[in-house]
């Protein structure tokens, strides 16, 4: 067993240190008639397992372009060490760096802003001292640290200051106060929103400006007061600043991987001066301005429905000041067509002549990079994953960034790591991507994309005639008698989607000996809206039968697939459905596990950051004057888990998380409770300082390492 667990651990270790990059940025060294040196820095996370900690590091290169072509890629010395950085960004002459960090004095946590220059530091300022905001922010919803045009000032988001009881300041008013919010002794304890799962103590952000000149921090007034300001950046000359706002009355629903909250564009003036862009019904997400700064783009869905969805991108004239669609919600898309918006925009997207705009999207079982040109609207696959050639290295590409016209992209497959890939926006003679860095790493198991037709009795009626995706790892195989074990890996969202990319815990697994069918069922994101739509008020039985459809496909379709021992995993709705399978299922799947799965949503409606969703999801709109009715509860009971929980006869491993907002771990403790009443074989473990995803290093590894021996002890693996 102990030689087991090490080697176990030793496939984790390793696949989990392959470095992934985060951002990109290219600033222009020199340049002539012909030539130009460009510097790329980018940004990595890559896990170190001995501390349990995710580090971060800067790791740069040279390029040397000819007209437009690049000739060579040199790097520049070692990878730096950036671990601590909240937040960073360079100036748009490249010629400084901004860095927000947190440092702990004699117990006592502090925040410094610094900007260091060619010449080392220039500026620093202590911002806890200065005493004007809580903590800055720096989560993908919320923050930003933007550069004034003339690179005087820095924008970043941070929570509003909350003064403690002061017998004096009692009787101010948050206006009076300058915007600080003043606590009675008596409302000590008043209960304070946040913004649900991974935003735990974000509650009530402000835009801050930092005076460089002269040392100083001041809060933007003049934003609405029922508005929660984030993503913001400068507009114009830099006289005024253009950010989102969530409404957060009558109260806050869980943000994080929601792009359906009610939010708006807003300009603001330094004096205080508002003014709405967009319309004030939908939710918009990822502002971008053109490099002529004339023109914003945005991506705008629909509020409540499905809290992940097809997106339309906006376009708006600043000058004009009017709106108007660029890319259209795609319903549904013919073969080989473009299936729509899903994902963020890069923080630079635009072209240096402001004409096009670059993004990657989920597609499919992919991620693939497009452009569309912001006159006409017509997009065109700049790296398209779903088109089979020789050329197609790789079944996933992910834009970070286009700056210098120089478009910066990470690309992976199920069996390779990320790897940086760079070319030009548009060089009609030469279109090919050029790589940074080593690309040599590719580990020896195989894979394939897989789409999907339903039998006509798996039709949804409403919107016939979708098909739906899975991606199929297999080990390197040695002899055509073996057959190996399959598990079945189930995304959560149940609205996101697994991509033919590199997944640290499919790719060990299938190191380790298991092929593994990652299957992105009806509502999978990458398909057109229609197939998220199909999902309301058919979960427990649609995406149920799409995964078992799958594994049925595949063990029909691959003789070396051991049908007598298939495994199932997931998290969230991955782990609802895995408990699903198990009890609608109960003699197909021989072990299963399931990170903080959802099993009774009567009983998480009270306890949950995203009580929409519990709405949407079995059918019925969701206002926030909802309360439950008889009828409703009884149809969350009646499409959960534990409806089934008697007929469940599979080993059940529960991994939960003490800290979940989303889904509470009383979910699992209500499963296992169930099946431990019926001496059907659970073990739980709970992880008390985690939260739904059960993010940190060590939970990780030892996640991995226990649904490993679980799946072995069960599938009969020696």
């Amino acid at each position: 067993m102990i030689m087991m667990e090490g080697v176990i651990g030793d496939v984790f270790r390793k696949f989990s240190s392959y470095p992934v990059p985060l951002s990109a940025c290219v600033i222009a060294e020199r340049s002539s008639t012909n030539t130009q040196n460009l510097n790329i820095m980018t940004e990595w996370s890559q896990c170190e397992m001995n501390r349990g900690v995710r580090l971060r590091y800067c790791q740069q290169w040279s390029l040397q372009c000819n007209q437009r072509t690049l000739e060579n890629a040199v790097p520049l010395g070692p990878c730096i060490n950036i671990h601590g950085e909240l937040l960073s960004s360079h100036s748009p002459s490249g010629a400084r760096r901004v860095v927000i960090w947190e440092a702990n004095n004699h117990g006592v946590g502090h925040q410094y802003l610094e900007v260091w220059g060619c010449n080392g530091l220039e500026k620093s300022l202590d911002l806890t001292a200065l005493n004007k905001h809580g903590k800055v922010y720096d989560d993908a919803q919320f923050a930003c640290l933007a550069w004034s045009p003339c690179e005087d000032k820095l924008l970043y988001v941070a929570e509003k200051k909350r003064v403690g009881p002061l017998a004096q300041a009692s009787f101010l008013s948050a206006n009076e106060s300058r915007g600080l919010v003043v606590l009675e002794e008596e409302d000590k304890n008043v209960y304070v929103e946040d913004w649900g799962e991974g935003l735990t103590g974000k509650s009530a952000p402000v835009l801050c400006v930092a005076d460089l000149s002269k040392g100083e921090v001041t809060i933007c007034t003049g934003v609405p007061p029922h508005i929660s300001p984030g993503q913001a950046l400068w507009a114009g000359d830099g006289n005024g600043l253009i950010f989102l706002g969530w409404w957060h009355e009558p109260f806050r629903l869980g943000l994080k991987f929601c792009s359906n909250r009610r939010s708006a564009l807003f300009y603001i003036d330094l004096k205080g001066n508002c003014e709405l862009l967009s319309s004030d019904s939908g939710s918009v997400l990822s502002p971008r301005l053109s490099p002529d700064r004339l023109w914003l783009v945005y991506l705008q869905g629909q509020v409540f429905g499905p809290h992940h969805q097809c997106l339309s991108m906006m376009l708006y004239d600043l000058q004009k000041r009017t709106g108007s669609v660029l890319v259209d919600v795609v319903r549904r898309a013919e073969k080989g067509q473009f299936v729509g918006v899903y994902d963020s925009l890069p923080l630079h997207c635009w072209s240096s002549d402001s004409e096009e705009i670059f993004f990657s999207s989920a597609s499919e079982n992919s991620k693939s990079v497009f452009s569309v040109e912001r006159r006409t609207g017509r997009i065109t696959p700049v790296y398209d994953c779903n088109t089979v050639s020789p050329e197609q290295e790789f079944g996933s590409a992910k834009l970070l960034t286009v700056m210098k016209d120089l478009m910066v992209m990470s690309c992976s497959s199920p069996n390779r790591p990320p790897s940086l890939m760079v070319r030009f926006v548009s060089n009609a003679e030469n279109k090919e991507w050029i790589h940074l860095g080593e690309t040599g790493i590719c580990e020896r198991f195989d894979w394939q994309s897989i789409i999907i037709t339903p039998p006509p009795e798996e039709e949804n009626h409403q919107f016939s005639g979708l098909n739906f995706g899975a991606v199929l790892l297999k080990p390197e195989s040695t002899s055509k008698r073996v057959k190996f074990p399959l598990v079945v890996f189930i995304h959560g969202g149940p609205h996101s989607h697994f991509a033919a990319e590199w997944n640290v815990n499919a790719a060990a697994l299938t190191k380790l000996g298991f092929a593994v069918l990652m299957v992105n069922y009806r509502g999978s994101t990458g398909f057109g809206q229609d197939s998220i739509d199909s999902l309301l008020g058919n979960i427990g039985s649609q995406d149920v039968r799409d995964v078992q459809r799958a594994v049925l496909h595949v063990l029909q379709s691959n003789a070396i697939l051991d049908a007598d021992r298939v495994a199932v995993m997931g998290g969230s709705h991955g782990g609802f459905l895995a408990c699903h399978l198990i009890g609608q299922y109960p003699e197909f799947y021989r072990a299963c596990a399931a990170r903080n799965p959802v099993i009774n949503a009567a009983t998480l409606l009270g306890t949950s950051d995203i009580i929409d969703w519990r709405y949407s999801s079995i059918g019925l709109q969701y206002s926030f004057d909802q309360l439950p009715t008889p009828q409703a509860l009884t149809t969350m009971l009646e499409k959960s888990p534990i409806t089934h929980a008697a007929q469940i006869r599979t080993p059940v491993l529960l991994m939960l998380g003490g800290k979940d907002k989303r889904v509470s771990p009383y979910q699992g403790l209500e499963l296992y409770k169930a099946l431990k009443s019926r001496n059907s074989p659970v073990r739980l473990l709970w992880y008390d300082g985690d939260g739904h995803s059960l993010s940190k290093v060590e939970t990780q590894s030892d996640c991995f390492l226990s649904v490993v021996l679980w799946f072995k002890q069960h599938l009969n693996m020696h």
